[in-house]
C-alpha cells in the first residue's frame, strides 16, 4: 500500500471561493459578484483571504508535506473586462504567489478558467457565445508567455460540465436558467474547443511545461438491472461524461455520443450542429494533451424517468431533500446501503476506480491522470481549539486506497490533490460545508490545522497507506 515515490501529494483552492477582495486592486467584476448579492445569503468576500494570506497558506503546505497546490488565476484580475486593458496589479499579484511557492518549496499546478468568466464577457452569453473562444485563447497566450519561467503545470479549465449544469440546467449557478439542455451542450462544446486553441497556443509557444483540462467525472451506473435503467444511465454518462471525454481524447465526438445528444436537445427544441473548422481544431488538439484533471466526489445510480423535469438543489446541507429528474435522461437514486454526505452526495470510492479504468481502457491515448479535486464537505466544530474530523480522514483514506488499485491496475495516476488546502467559500453552499484540511475563522483569518492535516502530512512524508479491505 505504497504509492511511487514521485507521486504528489497536493491541495486544492480556486481563486473566487479563496482570494477575497473580489472588487479590490483592479479585479474586474464576475456574475458572482451581482448573483450572491442579489440571492443576499452570503459573499464571495473576504472568503478565505488568499490575497493577503497566501505567505501562511504556502507555508502551511511546507510544514504540512504538501507539495503541490492547484491555483487558478482569476480571468478579471487580469483582464477586468476579459479584453482589452491589463489590470497590472492582478498580474503582479500572481507573480509573488508564484515566487512564495518556489521560496516554499510548492509547486503550482494552475488553472486559468475555474467558474469565474468576467462579468463583461458572461453578460454576452458566456461561453454560449462563439467569440469568447477567442477572447479566453488571448487570455490563455497571455498568461503562458507572463509566467512561463514560475509554472510547469496547466489546466485550460475546472469542470466543463459542472459548469454548463449548474448554469442551465440546474440554476444555481449564474445565469441561473433551468433545464435547457440545448444551452448546456453548446456551453460545454464551446468550451471544449477553447481548450484545444489553448492547448495548439501552448504547443505552438513551445513553453516549458505540460497542459491539460480538468473534468468532474461521476461514475454512472443502473440503479435496477433492467433495460431501461442501462438506457438512462447511458443518456446521463454521455451527456456528463462522455461528450467531453471524448472531445478531450478524440477531438469529435463518436456515432453513439451524437446519437444521444442530438436526441436530448431535440426533445428540448433544439439543435446540435458542429462547425468543421472548430472539430478540426479540436482534432489536432486531442493529440497534444499531457495530462487529464479528474475531480472526484461521488457517483450516482439512475433510474429511467418518463416524467417532467424536476430538480432540487441541496445547498444548505438539509440531507435527503435533493431531487435530479430530467426529462429524457433519467432519475437519480440514493441507493440502499451507500452513505451519503449531508449534502446527499454519494460516498462511493469505488466509482473513481472504475472512471480511472474507464478513461484507460476507452481511451488509450491519455498520457497521465491527476486527481486534482477530492474530499468530503463537512460540518466542522471547533471544539476546545481542536477540530476532529475523522470521516473525512475516512473518506480520504478509502479514495486513496481506491487510486492505488487503479495504480496497481496498470492507471498512470500522478498525484491527489484534496479539496480544499484550507476551508474556502462553497459556490451554492456559502460557509457552513467546509473542505480544508485547515480550518480558516472566517472573522480573524486565523488557520488551525484539523486532525486530517496531521494525518495527511503522515500520507505525504511516507508514501505509505495503511491497507483497508476494498
Amino acid at each position: 500500500m505504497k504509492f511511487p515515490d514521485n507521486f504528489v501529494f497536493g491541495g486544492a483552492t480556486a481563486a473566487y471561493q479563496c482570494e477575497g477582495s473580489t472588487l479590490k486592486y483592479g479585479k474586474g467584476k464576475v456574475a458572482w459578484d451581482d448573483y450572491l448579492k442579489k440571492e443576499g445569503r452570503f459573499s464571495g468576500d473576504p472568503a478565505s483571504d488568499f490575497y493577503h494570506q497566501y505567505p501562511i497558506d504556502l507555508k502551511l503546505c511546507r510544514d504540512y508535506g504538501i507539495k503541490g497546490i492547484r491555483i487558478s488565476i482569476a480571468w478579471s484580475r487580469i483582464f477586468p473586462n476579459g479584453v482589452g486593458q491589463i489590470n497590472q496589479e492582478g498580474v503582479d499579484f500572481y507573480h509573488r504567489v508564484f515566487q512564495e511557492c518556489k521560496k516554499q518549496g510548492v509547486e503550482p499546478y494552475v488553472t486559468l478558467h475555474h467558474f469565474d468568466t468576467p462579468d463583461a464577457l458572461h453578460k454576452i452569453g458566456d461561453f454560449l457565445n462563439h467569440e469568447i473562444i477567442d477572447q479566453y485563447t488571448n487570455y490563455a497566450k497571455f498568461c503562458f508567455q507572463e509566467y512561463h519561467d514560475e509554472v510547469k503545470y496547466w489546466f485550460t479549465f475546472n469542470e466543463v460540465w459542472p459548469i454548463a449544469v449548474n448554469q442551465y440546467i440546474v440554476g444555481s449557478f449564474p445565469p441561473a436558467i433551468k433545464y435547457d439542455i440545448p444551452k448546456a451542450v453548446y456551453s460545454m462544446h464551446h468550451m471544449m474547443v477553447a481548450h484545444a486553441k489553448a492547448v495548439l497556443a501552448f504547443k505552438e509557444g513551445k513553453y516549458p511545461g505540460q497542459i491539460g483540462i480538468i473534468h468532474s467525472l461521476e461514475t454512472k451506473y443502473p440503479y435496477n438491472d433492467n433495460e431501461a435503467d442501462y438506457q438512462a444511465t447511458k443518456n446521463e454518462d454521455v451527456l456528463a461524461n462522455q461528450f467531453v471525454l471524448d472531445a478531450t481524447f478524440l477531438g469529435e465526438y463518436t456515432d453513439e455520443t451524437l446519437t444521444i445528444i442530438k436526441r436530448l436537445v431535440a426533445l428540448n427544441n433544439g439543435t446540435f450542429r458542429v462547425d468543421l473548422e472548430d472539430l478540426e481544431i479540436m482534432k489536432k488538439a486531442a493529440k497534444l494533451n499531457d495530462c487529464l484533471g479528474i475531480n472526484y466526489y461521488q457517483s450516482h445510480f439512475i433510474q429511467a424517468y418518463d416524467g417532467e423535469n424536476d430538480i432540487f438543489h441541496n445547498g444548505t446541507g438539509d440531507k435527503g431533500t435533493s431531487r435530479f429528474r430530467l426529462k429524457g435522461v433519467g432519475e437519480r437514486m440514493f441507493k440502499e446501503g451507500i452513505e451519503r454526505t449531508d449534502w446527499d452526495w454519494l460516498i462511493y470510492p469505488q466509482g473513481l476506480y472504475d472512471m480511472i479504468m474507464r478513461i484507460k481502457n476507452q481511451y488509450p491515448n491519455y498520457k497521465a491522470i491527476y486527481i486534482t479535486e477530492n474530499g468530503m464537505g463537512y460540518k466542522d466544530e471547533f471544539v476546545g481549539g481542536k477540530i476532529d474530523d475523522t470521516p473525512r480522514i475516512d473518506y480520504i483514506r478509502k479514495h486513496l486506497s481506491w487510486i492505488l488499485k487503479a495504480i496497481d491496475d496498470g492507471a498512470d495516476v500522478k498525484g491527489y490533490f484534496v479539496w480544499s488546502l484550507m476551508d474556502v467559500f462553497s459556490w451554492s453552499n456559502g460557509y457552513n460545508k467546509r473542505y480544508g484540511l485547515f480550518y480558516v475563522d472566517y472573522d480573524s483569518q486565523v488557520r488551525y490545522p484539523k486532525k486530517s492535516a496531521s494525518w495527511f502530512k503522515q500520507i505525504s512524508e511516507t508514501k505509505e497507506l495503511d491497507k483497508i479491505e476494498l
